[in-house]
């Protein structure tokens, strides 16, 4: 669940309270006006939290990319080309034992990480142009 969609569904029912609370049409516009600015208010300030914290993480990228240490700019790649083995050795029977639902959990964000994380290296020398 997205936090715009969180701050949709928690400011719903204080509108609908609004509507009961209120009997005169210009105080229900009034009061739907004022929380309409909270919420205008709310989804800002996360938007700016957000975009705070993927220049963090694109900073860190971009710091391991530029790293002078072979390993610090090649641990990704690596870590992925274990999880393929993996992959590949689980789906032929080749393990001793099976990868757990826990292992395939890992693997996903694994991909979703390195997956984000080489684009934002494509992409931040692009923005800073």
């Amino acid at each position: 669940m997205s936090i715009l969609n969180f701050l949709s569904g928690a400011i719903k029912p204080i509108g609908d309270l609004i509507d009961n609370l209120f009997t005169n049409d210009e105080e229900r516009a009034a009061a739907h006006t004022k929380l309409t600015i909270v919420q205008n208010n709310l989804t800002e300030k996360f938007l700016e939290y957000e975009s705070e914290l993927l220049k963090s993480k694109t900073s860190i990228i971009e710091a391991e990319a530029k790293g002078q240490s072979w390993l610090q700019r090649n641990w990704r790649p690596i870590t992925m080309l274990t999880f393929l083995i993996l992959v590949c050795a689980d789906s032929f029977g080749l393990l001793a034992f099976r990868l757990s639902g826990d292992a395939w959990t890992l693997l996903q964000i694994g991909l979703g990480g390195y997956v984000v994380g080489r684009s934002a290296e494509k992409v931040i020398p692009k923005l800073k142009k």
